[in-house]
């Protein structure tokens, strides 16, 4: 299986400025055309790279670019067209390719064959040969001893300013899992919430400081809408703005990061059912009274889209199967009786006036997922023994046997690192 490893780089003010000139150009290529096929020009792969030669004639600044990353534009450009092509085969939203922003780093990727690495220490080549030479070869200083055999490497900026080498490579996958299964409702208040077929009940919590970030966030774009543009504080208040919100985004990508590991790894069960969430329909009108805060919520706050893209990879390298549901009405349906019922994101309880169930309407929903998946299978009796309830928080792993009389105990299983 395909992975990637990232590690932070080491380096002098000089050979950064040197990844800026590269990725500035890079950058500007891309976006040169991209206008080009805007305006009507037909892309053809060979054709195109064809007129690098022309490009270079024209900015002579592009000699200083390393060859291969100039070239790796087309291919990156290519892929980009391709995609627009398929969705418009397949009557999707067709989402041309969009000229790339002057504040975002655009990409750089080196095959192996071409980089150079003495210790921890690793040589990126530039462009330019002899006296035309502007810019010397760039030395990264590596904080990690990088994984052996890596095909590419991939060099990118954060948003504090600190730059990376993602290494891609190869690890050979687990052999398949025998156990049970597990069904999971994604959602808000709960990041995941699972049902085993013994009556086992996973609750899975996500990112908890998303409203502290966004309240410091609120508070500084506040700061600088009312400084003038370009302004010593308003650029100060602009970096500033940048820190906190990659900071945010860090700790969620651990927190997403730390849950479908104890998913894909932790968990005994070998099959895994997910429910096809889609965000747009946690945002519909009918929930339009509290639209406003579930907007940033479920878009930018939870990152489920991030975490099933997460979980799929975790799971076909740790040798688990994952399924996913169509979880229509999942949340409106009782689990008892089957009766449906209007239940907006704001009530968490299901309580069905038909047979009297009392249950939260996440675990309502993954009994319902649960029951759906095995229904396509053939008859399916479901049992219910005795629930246990494992909490996973950035904290650490709570496990609680709860009996049917309501007796509860509680002890600490195992800390997440």
């Amino acid at each position: 299986m395909l992975l990637c490893k990232k590690i932070k780089l080491d380096l002098s003010e000089q050979d950064a400025i040197t990844l800026e000139f590269m990725q500035g150009k890079c950058r500007g290529l891309y976006n040169w055309w991209v206008m080009r096929l805007r305006d009507g020009e037909k892309w053809h792969f060979n054709a195109c790279k064809k007129t690098l030669a022309e490009s270079r004639v024209y900015d002579p600044e592009l000699n200083q670019v390393y060859g291969k990353l100039l070239a790796e534009v087309y291919y990156r450009l290519d892929g980009a067209m391709r995609a627009f092509f398929r969705r418009v085969a397949n009557g999707e939203t067709p989402g041309f390719p969009r000229v790339r922003p002057r504040h975002g780093f655009f990409t750089l990727c080196y095959p192996a064959t071409y980089l150079t690495r003495e210790g921890n220490t690793l040589i990126l080549p530039t462009g330019g040969k002899g006296k035309n030479k502007r810019y010397p070869a760039i030395c990264a200083k590596l904080t990690e001893l990088p994984p052996e055999g890596f095909r590419e490497v991939a060099i990118s900026r954060d948003g504090r300013g600190n730059y990376y080498a993602s290494f891609s490579y190869r690890q050979p996958e687990e052999a398949t899992r025998d156990g049970g299964t597990v069904a999971f409702d994604l959602g808000i208040k709960t990041l995941a919430t699972g049902v085993t077929q013994e009556g086992r009940i996973y609750h899975i919590g996500g990112f908890k400081g998303s409203r502290w970030y966004n309240r410091q966030l609120d508070k500084l774009r506040s700061k600088r809408s009312k400084c003038k543009k370009k302004s010593r504080r308003y650029l100060h208040l602009s970096k500033v703005y940048k820190r906190v919100s990659q900071r945010k985004r860090n700790k969620q990508r651990d927190s997403l990061h730390k849950a479908s590991h104890l998913i894909a790894r932790r968990l005994v069960e070998r099959t895994v059912i997910v429910g096809d969430l889609s965000q747009r329909q946690m945002v519909m009108k009918e929930h339009q009274e509290r639209n406003k805060a579930l907007n940033r919520a479920v878009y930018n706050d939870w990152g489920l889209y991030a975490f099933v893209q997460i979980l799929k990879y975790k799971c076909q390298l740790y040798g688990k199967e994952l399924q996913f549901l169509d979880e229509r009405n999942t949340s409106k349906q009782c689990s008892g009786c089957g009766k449906l019922q209007a239940m907006p994101l704001w009530k968490r309880t299901y309580q069905c006036a038909e047979c009297g169930l009392v249950m939260d309407r996440d675990v309502n929903s993954a009994h319902n997922i649960l029951t759906r998946f095995f229904a396509r299978r053939g008859p399916y009796t479901q049992a219910r023994p005795e629930c246990n309830v494992l909490h996973a928080t950035q904290s650490g792993v709570e496990v609680m046997g709860a009996s049917c009389e309501g007796q509860v105990q509680q002890l600490n299983l195992f800390e997440c690192v």
